[in-house]
């Protein structure tokens, strides 16, 4: 198997994860995002919506990376990483969905608002915009115009972070019941929802995890996991992690208090 994707990435790293929770190798293709790698026509032949990961197995091209993990736990059954029971897929199923619909796509919104917002606004100001400018969805387009000149004052990122903060409540009610989102195990759901949870840490946001004590815990059962090391920690260089933290770190009391202002206290 061959995947295209890029360190930092939350749909490669839940891919990496999926992929070494089933043990399985891959030969890596990284596709740099900050320099507009997914833009080149050679990628693009491959992934037309300009994103990773993609990955190419026994020569068929896949794309789309919750149809993908579905693939491999299908193609790869063991171990399984979807419960047996009708209610624990429907469970599984309704953080895929959520996820994708709504916490995907508040990410980038608060990723670049804060992360590499300065490397980007240190680029000539033609090269920034034209790596914008080529991302196909109208109004991520706009979106991501908005918070990288307007950084947290960005309309859209109090928007952003309410996302998060619902998904990360919702987190902390279902580990109530279980240890893993996926149920005894961890599995699709939580190989999912981690890189996104891992996005607010990596961002200087660990406050907002914190204050969860069973999301803090299943993160940290999450990061003694061998799988996590070979799927997360050797694609996360030092500075990269050290640039994301500083961006979130000199924003955190406005953060905090648009976190404070949205829940009423």
């Amino acid at each position: 198997m061959e995947l295209y994707h890029f360190g930092f990435s939350t749909c490669s790293q839940k891919v990496r994860l999926v992929l070494a929770e089933k043990g399985l190798d891959f030969e890596s293709h990284e596709v740099n995002l900050i320099s507009g790698e997914q833009h080149d026509p050679k990628y693009v032949k491959l992934n037309p919506h300009h994103v990773v990961p993609t990955l190419v197995d026994q020569g068929q091209v896949l794309i789309e990376s919750t149809l993908i993990i579905r693939y491999l736990d299908d193609a790869h059954p063991e171990p399984p990483l979807r419960p047996v029971d009708a209610l624990g897929r429907y469970r599984v199923e309704r953080w895929l969905k959520r996820i994708d619909d709504e916490v995907h796509k508040a990410a980038p919104l608060l990723t670049f608002a804060l992360g590499p917002r300065q490397a980007l606004l240190a680029q000539p100001e033609e090269v920034r915009n034209a790596n914008i400018d080529a991302i196909p969805d109208p109004v991520a387009r706009e979106e991501r115009h908005s918070v990288v000149t307007h950084g947290i004052a960005a309309p859209e990122f109090a928007r952003a972070l309410g996302v998060f903060l619902d998904a990360l409540d919702a987190m902390e009610t279902d580990l109530a019941d279980r240890p893993w989102l996926s149920g005894d195990a961890p599995g699709l759901a939580d190989a999912t929802a981690l890189p996104y949870v891992l996005r607010l840490e990596h961002l200087a946001m660990d406050p907002l995890i914190s204050a969860r004590p069973r999301l803090s815990d299943w993160l940290e059962r999450w990061k003694k996991r061998a799988t996590y090391t070979k799927a997360v920690d050797n694609w996360a260089p030092a500075a990269a992690i050290k640039l994301m933290r500083s961006g979130g770190a000199s924003e955190w009391p406005g953060i905090e208090r648009i976190a404070r202002d949205r829940s009423g206290s």
